[in-house]
């Protein structure tokens, strides 16, 4: 493909779109860090705050859920303001706001103050994913997008890895070091940090590359005329440019459908896992609220390197094949871990679940953007992220609704693997269809 100034993607070289990915994936993978330590926060404290304010399992489910509720609703006409006022004031806006609510949440104490504070949590940071997402598609066109992808992505382990040493040394010296619980520290320590990111994204970041002062003209034309020619492509084509367009698509709809499910896989695991492990550990002498959450740190380093080897391999299949063979992995780990009576064959099988499905998530997103752009990339994007969020209220509800009920996650752990190939089989049609209509490879 040549754009329409004739400038080819293969003629803009790959140290100028690694300069891009250099600085422009670390600022926004920070931010996705502190939302991802943010939403799991509830996961981490949940033993300590549950004793202080007396939850159960389904209680703290009900938690970790709500803040999905906002996500929902809110999410579409935030990467609509987005597209409308910038990248760099939109996400620095949601981080302030949700900092600030984060921080306000170690006051709670009570099971209905946690339930206020995760529901404005969840509408205060709606938006912040999807609009990464659309922002990546402002700088890379399709043959650049599995790498930078997977690059974003692996700021999800991150998180993780940061969060759970973060979390563990909170609780255990948050009341010397602040004069409150430890897990009342960890809200406040990380809504603070979440403000203070959100000055660096207004700082650094910029919008398209024409803004960025650290390309020169030549490389700001090339970049937008090689994004331009794909968009005209496109609609060419006949995919979905408008509103409209993208919230009728049955294509989208069925990505939607798909992409909830790897989030059902994902964030009861996100959410429960220190409990999970607490629950096959129990009994063993010296086992603690520490030694769970920091335990729950190793499926997130298995999936940094399962991320870092898959990119370079998917690069070169087309979008449905390479995220569906990371999605059966992931499913059969899940699978697995219901069968798994003790600690080391749980923690490997989640490893493998973990790995499986965070490496499916970058080269999921590969597949909308082969048939979306201009509005209907906006709305389609953050409507797909948006009700794959009900997954993420729905999950951890039900995976603590589950524990409550038969004493073990067992039954919920298998329940959210047949979800898992489920979803496999809606992108082995659906997302089939849409490469065949639009290209095999994004």
């Amino acid at each position: 493909m040549t754009s329409t100034t004739g400038i080819a993607p293969d003629a803009i070289p790959p140290r100028t779109w690694r300069k891009i990915g250099m600085r422009i994936i670390p600022l926004i993978g920070v931010a996705y860090v502190a939302s991802y330590i943010d939403r799991a926060n509830v996961g981490y404290v949940a033993r300590p705050m549950s004793r202080d304010l007396g939850l159960d399992g389904g209680q703290i489910g009900l938690a970790a859920g709500l803040f999905f509720i906002g996500y929902v609703l809110v999410e579409v006409p935030s990467n609509m303001m987005l597209k409308r006022f910038g990248a760099r004031k939109w996400i620095a806006r949601i981080m302030i706001t949700w900092g600030a609510i984060t921080a306000a949440t170690a006051a709670v104490d009570s099971a209905a103050a946690l339930y206020f504070a995760r529901l404005l949590l969840g509408f205060a940071e709606a938006g912040l994913a999807a609009g990464i997402l659309l922002y990546l598609t402002f700088w890379f066109p399709r043959r650049q997008r599995s790498w930078a992808l997977s690059g974003f992505f692996l700021m999800t382990p991150v998180s993780s890895i940061i969060g759970a040493p973060l979390a563990a040394a909170l609780i255990t010296w948050g009341q010397g070091l602040f004069g409150i619980a430890g897990w009342r520290a960890l809200f406040l320590v990380e809504g603070i940090l979440t403000v203070v990111v959100s000055v660096l994204i207004f700082v650094f970041l910029p919008d398209r590359p024409r803004d960025a002062r650290w390309l020169d003209d030549t490389q700001k034309t090339a970049i937008e005329a090689v994004l331009a020619a794909e968009a005209a492509e496109l609609r060419a084509q006949g995919a979905p440019t408008g509103l409209v367009q993208a919230l009728t698509s049955g294509r989208v709809w069925a990505m939607a459908a798909a992409w909830s499910a790897i989030a059902f896989g994902l964030y009861p695991l996100a959410f429960f896992l220190p409990l999970m492990i607490d629950s096959i550990t129990e009994g063993i002498e010296g086992a603690g609220d520490v030694d769970s959450v920091l335990l729950s740190a190793i499926p997130y380093a298995a999936a940094i390197l399962a991320l870092l080897a898959w990119a370079r391999f998917a690069a070169r299949r087309t979008a449905v094949t390479a995220t569906v063979i990371p999605m059966i992995v992931g499913a059969t780990g899940l699978l697995l871990a219901t069968f798994a009576d003790n600690g080391v064959l749980f923690v490997t099988a989640v490893c493998l679940s973990v790995a499986g499905l965070m490496t499916a998530m970058p080269q999921f997103w590969r597949i909308p953007a082969i048939g979306l752009t201009g509005a209907a990339a906006a709305s389609g994007i953050a409507l797909i992220n948006s009700v794959s969020n009900l997954s993420g209220f729905a999950g951890p509800y039900f995976t603590g609704s589950i524990e409550d009920a038969t004493g073990s996650f067992t039954y919920a752990l298998l329940a959210i693997g047949i979800i898992m190939i489920m979803g496999i089989c809606v992108l082995l049609t659906a997302g089939r269809r849409m490469e065949r209509l639009y290209g095999g490879r994004s």
